[in-house]
């Protein structure tokens, strides 16, 4: 069941996007070159896949300013792009506009998700701002979207199944 992870609080965000004629989400990671421009992307796929391309406005940005202006990690990019996802996302930092701009924030980790609270103007925005990790089958073991970065091709392969299942399931969530 897709909410099986899911807070009352997110599922209450939920609810609130399921009619909304657009549905904004932004994806965050730590400097944005790993998993959450990977996480834009399979998005991406995942709504167009569903016919809702039009209806979705997918971003990513990192809680860290270190690789402003940069592609993605050349090993996550070379991984995604044997699975069809093509990451060409800029790289960017996390901005105070975001919480205006965007109905749902994404941490991939509970540090992405604490700097995303620090980094909140209000309570409301603050709301905005929800785990990957709630939208991961159980089953497959993890509560949030490891960090690749130190780690081999394992990492990004995993992180990349791990996606693609909350993806999924996040779109799922919100198209009922």
């Amino acid at each position: 069941m897709v909410y099986q992870n899911v807070n009352d609080r997110t599922a209450k965000l939920i609810n609130s996007l399921r009619h909304k004629e657009k549905i904004r989400v932004l994806f965050v990671c730590l400097g944005n070159i790993c998993r959450s421009p990977a996480a834009e992307e399979v998005m991406r796929q995942t709504v167009a896949e569903g016919g809702e391309a039009d209806r979705w406005v997918l971003d990513s940005a990192g809680t860290g300013g270190w690789h402003v202006g940069d592609l993605p990690d050349r090993r996550m990019r070379v991984h995604a792009l044997r699975r069809g996802y093509d990451l060409t996302h800029i790289c960017r930092q996390v901005r105070r506009a975001d919480f205006d701009d965007f109905d749902m924030i994404i941490g991939m980790d509970a540090a992405n998700i604490s700097d995303l609270k620090s980094l909140a103007p209000t309570v409301e925005a603050a709301d905005k701002i929800v785990s990957m990790g709630e939208f991961i089958d159980p089953g497959m073991g993890f509560d949030h979207i490891p960090d690749p970065y130190y780690e081999g091709a394992e990492g990004f392969e995993r992180v990349l199944d791990l996606l693609a299942n909350a993806t999924h399931r996040l779109f799922s969530a919100v198209s009922r």
